[in-house]
Formats: C-alpha cells, structure tokens, sequence
C-alpha cells in the first residue's frame, strides 16, 4: 500500500492509533475508567481449572485507584474525578477489565452496566467489557447490542495466542476454534471489536508471532491490543521463571518485531496499545526500566526512522 495514503490517513502517527478515533468519534477528551466488578474466570474458579492463565496476576495490570474497591458507582465517581483532574478528561468511556467480565449470568450482567452507565449520562458515552472467547453466548450479545442506541460498545476478546499447544501450556482453557466461533458470533452486531494479543512465549518463533497479524485480518475488528509478554509476581510463570529463566523481549528487539509486524496489519484497524505495562512493583521481568511515554517515543521513532507504517505490505484476505 502506498505510504503516502498512510501518511495521510494516520495523521499524526505511522499507524492507526486509538487516540485519532476517540477524537474523531466523540470530539471530546476521552478517558477510560476501570471498574472491578468482582468477576473470576473460569480457569480460575475450577470451572475449567485453577490458578487462572500461567502469566497472570490481575493486580499486575489493574491500577491501584480500582484496588481501592467499592461499589460500581462509586469506581465510576472516583474515576471519573481522577481523570478530569490529572488529565482533563470530558467524557468518559467504562471499562469492565479485571478477570472475565460476562462470566455470569446475563441478569447479572445488566444489573452491573446498567449501574455503571447511569452515574451520569451527561458524561459517560461508552461501555468497554473485557472477556474470553468461550464466555460469551447469543444472549450476552444481545445484551450488549441493547446498549448501543445510546453508547459506543466495545466486546474485548483475549486472544493472547492463535497457537493451541500455547494456550494449553499457559492455561488459558480453551482453543483457538471457540475464539473463531466467538468472532463469527460477535461481528456485524453493532458492536466494537477488540481482539488482546500477547507477544514473546518463549516456544513461539518469529514466524509464528508475524502470523498473527495473518490472522487479525481476517476478522472485521475495530481495535487490537499489542502487548509483550510480561513475567509478575504471584504468577505460576514467575515461579517457573525464578527456578530457570527463559529468554524475553529486549525493548530493542520488541521494536524490531514490531516493525515486522505492523505493515502486515490491517490499516483500518486501530491499535489501542502497542505494548504491555505493568505495575513496577509487581513486575519481575522484562524492566526495560523507561516510563510509559519513554518506551511510546523509542518504539514512535523507530517507525518514524524506518519509514515503517501500517498496512504497508498488507494483503487483504478472506475478509
């Protein structure tokens, strides 16, 4: 594809990135609020196993302001008050994220997001609900399809891996034909789509990981989440990692990846992360020991440098 149409449908950036579709969807400053609903998941809960996947330690990835607890209202309040002071956010988008959040009944369910949206309709414009592929049903999406005539709804699926003997060695529960069968049912229902990868299993190859974006493309996804692998504290792979660690990521080697990765992506597809962040103090491994916005510019640049942009040498597939 030519870079000179990128250029011009990325704007600022070499690729699709989410801050240009929150300002061209809602014209406002928009900030995502985390609430804890106080879900498990069933590998977690001995439905499908236990101990939850094998890198995995939910405080690892859920700010410290929704550890606080409380009820739904009052993460949404205390939320929303932090991000228009530290950041001046007008509008406000509420993310269900920690564990699985449709693994419960659909009563239940609505119980919980219609609380959470009414806090205040003047503000809130959008619902974010973060899940499994083998936890949602035809009843859930309709769930989640009544919200829409009033909110922007985004259904986000863990993929982590397209590769089954990886999702059996990191105990995620399920394969990757019920994601498909997750994808098939979630599309073309009015609802946003965004699909969580995890980059750098140690008995993944680089062909294998290029593939995905093989794969991302042959859905109709608005939005993925890239992230590198991470080992925390309180995970099974924390424990395997401290009786023989294994090769990670470098940040110079995660860029280089992801320069390969990126013009095979989709450009229509926005991309929410480009990387993995972890409390500092629940992280074991990688510590590329830069803040958030530092690694942001190194791996920005690099795009910049190279004359890498999405899309570059995307194909289009089955979709």
């Amino acid at each position: 594809m030519e870079t000179d149409y990128l250029k011009n449908k990325f704007e600022q950036k070499n690729y699709n990135y989410y801050g240009k579709f929150l300002k061209e969807k809602f014209s406002s400053k928009v900030f995502k609020i985390i609430v804890d609903a106080g879900f498990t998941c069933p590998n977690r809960d001995g439905s499908k196993g236990f101990g939850g996947c094998n890198y995995c330690n939910v405080d690892s990835f859920t700010p410290g302001e929704t550890r606080k607890g409380g009820t739904i209202t009052e993460q949404v309040l205390r939320g929303m008050e932090r991000a228009k002071k530290s950041y001046e956010a007008e509008k406000f988008i509420v993310y269900f994220q920690p564990n699985t959040n449709t693994y419960a009944k659909t009563e239940t369910l609505k119980k919980y997001f219609d609380e959470a949206l009414s806090v205040s309709s003047n503000e809130i414009v959008g619902l974010s609900v973060g899940t499994r592929p083998d936890c949602i049903d035809e009843e859930k999406i309709s769930l989640l399809q009544s919200y829409t005539k009033d909110f922007n709804v985004c259904l986000e699926f863990g993929l982590e891996s397209i590769y089954d003997e990886t999702l059996v060695k990191i105990n995620r529960g399920y394969s990757h034909e019920e994601f498909e069968k997750a994808m098939k049912l979630s599309q073309n229902k009015g609802i946003d789509l965004c699909v969580h990868t995890v980059f750098g299993f140690p008995w993944e190859t680089e062909e294998q990981m290029l593939a995905v974006a093989d794969e991302l493309n042959n859905y109709k996804i608005q939005f993925v989440k890239l992230h590198h692998l991470h080992v925390v504290k309180g995970s099974k792979m924390a424990y395997d990692y401290k009786k023989k660690p294994f090769k990670l990521f470098t940040l110079e080697e995660y860029t280089d990846f992801l320069c390969k990765f990126l013009p095979k992506l989709n450009p229509e597809i926005f991309i929410q992360r480009l990387f993995g962040i972890s409390d500092w103090d629940e992280l074991i491994a990688p510590n590329w020991k830069l803040k958030k916005t530092l690694i942001q510019n190194y791996i920005e640049n690099a795009f910049v440098s190279r004359n890498v942009f999405q899309g570059m040498n995307y194909t289009q597939t089955k979709n």
